[in-house]
């Protein structure tokens, strides 16, 4: 199986609801786009989207599945849901890892314990907050990843938390990853100085719809 490098550019071809690049096609062509922008790896939703990308590159993907209510668990919130993409060719496995139920009613370092065992590739816990971070970490993740900072609460900030990276870094024995409200060129390197493993960037690089609405928000009323 293929690992995470350090310092890498992680691209996340994941397109929000309505945009019309939905769907395994343009999420292959994507991938292509990114890896030829020197990407070092893929994070992709789905066994669909992860099969189509695993067919046209050999870059390391990070598969995930949403699946249930995205007010709760729902990034590969099952076993089933991580075999799923690890059959269609995902290398790594991202993982809810915040300190909420499961839907399964499972602890995550069952969930953990059976990616690894059953599976055989490294898990990637997506945290909230330091705490989260540290219970991922004892349940046996491989890597700590930002990713759902401030989206378990009632308003996202809209900076990165580069100061949670800052944190789990310091506390932790494990990569971490910075994934989250990454725009710039300046968002990147504040990440890596806090001490990231790599960097996962998503809506900056690859949902047109987004970067075309802030530039529009940004011309003056008349």
């Amino acid at each position: 199986m293929r690992t995470l490098a350090p310092g890498s550019l992680v691209v996340s071809c994941q397109p929000g609801p309505g945009s019309p690049f939905r769907g395994p096609v343009a999420m292959a062509l994507m991938a292509q786009a990114a890896e030829a922008g020197g990407a070092g790896a893929i994070r992709a939703n789905g066994p669909e989207d992860v099969a189509a990308i695993r067919a046209v590159t050999d870059l390391p993907i990070i598969g995930i599945h949403k699946l249930g209510d995205p007010a709760g668990v729902f990034i590969t919130p099952t076993y089933e849901a991580a075999a799923g993409v690890v059959a269609a060719g995902a290398d790594l496995i991202a993982l809810d890892g915040t300190l909420r139920p499961r839907p399964d009613g499972q602890p995550l370092a069952h969930q953990i314990a059976r990616v690894h065992t059953e599976l055989g590739v490294q898990v990637m816990a997506d945290v909230d907050t330091l705490e989260a971070g540290q219970a991922a970490r004892d349940a046996g993740a491989d890597l700590v990843a930002t990713t759902l900072s401030g989206y378990t609460k009632s308003r996202t900030p809209i900076e990165p938390d580069v100061e949670l990276v800052r944190r789990l870094t310091a506390k932790l024995d494990r990569p971490v990853v910075a994934e989250g409200r990454i725009r710039t060129p300046d968002d990147v390197r504040a990440v890596f100085d806090a001490g990231a493993y790599a960097v996962v960037v998503g809506h900056a690089i690859t949902d047109p719809m987004d970067l075309t609405a802030r530039l529009v928000g940004a011309i003056p009323a008349r």
